[in-house]
């Protein structure tokens, strides 16, 4: 595990300034949805884990007493700072750290964030478990990933495609996956929101530094693909190589109950 982690910071230091310009995760529809469901009140002190560009520890600054910006890579952390107080923002607090081991008290947050980011955690169920101890009773955390399909082949083929372009990608879960965590942590499910999302191949790869021969080599693996793979993920080619294919994210809100249950005698 520590040996991903290394991975993670290596791979997110080389390419943090592309997250805070990525449109992927500056903009899209499960931003908006994750402020509209917040239903914020402006007291609230907000932890949003893997900040990475820091887009959703920009977008709560405003309207919240608190955001603490939490993040695994120093360099990541550096660019969402400047991006963040280059629009105005000062109520962020900036923290290094693990998300499947946090620095922080019991039950300090009212809401944990977690956009885009979680497919790179070693042991996801721990993170779940940290946001839950982190959150005051009925606190809620908001949490966005790319999904893998149900589907076990498209699984396997979606999560090949990603390790290959990043080699600090764990998994992309399962819905039913983060269901399970969820509940088993100890969280109430509120909503389930999914998107879809194209990925334009060459910035989807640039992103991530990737080479024009592995560039090549992916394009030709997911060409070689039968017809219901590229029914299922969209998949346009353009002058013999891959010019976009879709994916899907889910946001996912769930709570901490005010009152512990007991179970069944």
């Amino acid at each position: 595990m520590e040996e991903h982690k290394a991975k993670v910071q290596s791979q997110f230091s080389k390419s943090a300034e592309r997250y805070v310009t990525s449109q992927i995760h500056a903009k899209g529809n499960d931003l908006a949805k994750l402020m509209q469901i917040a239903a914020l009140k402006g007291n609230e002190e907000v932890l949003d884990v893997a900040t990475g560009g820091g887009h959703v520890a920009n977008a709560f600054a405003p309207f919240v007493k608190k955001v603490v910006a939490f993040d695994l890579t120093e360099d990541i952390l550096k660019v969402a700072r400047a991006f963040i107080e280059g629009n105005g923002h000062q109520q962020v607090e900036y923290v290094q750290g693990d998300a499947e081991q946090m620095p922080f008290t019991d039950e300090r947050f009212h809401i944990v964030t977690c956009r885009i980011a979680a497919h790179h955690f070693s042991n996801p169920a721990s993170f779940v478990s940290e946001a839950y101890r982190v959150l005051k009773k009925g606190g809620q955390l908001l949490l966005v990933d790319n999904s893998a399909p149900e589907n076990d082949a498209f699984d396997v083929f979606y999560n090949y495609v990603e390790k290959e372009r990043d080699y600090s990608h764990h998994r992309a879960w399962k819905k039913s996956d983060w269901l399970k965590m969820l509940e088993e942590a100890g969280f109430e499910l509120e909503e389930l929101h999914c998107f879809h999302k194209t990925f334009i191949f060459e910035d989807w790869c640039d992103r991530m530094n990737v080479t024009t021969e592995k560039k090549q080599e992916l394009s030709d693996f997911i060409k070689s693909k039968p017809t219901e793979y590229y029914q299922k993920f969209k998949i346009v080619v353009e002058d013999g190589r891959v010019y976009s294919f879709r994916g899907e994210s889910i946001l996912m809100k769930a709570r901490k109950p005010t009152v512990k249950n007991k179970g069944s005698s």
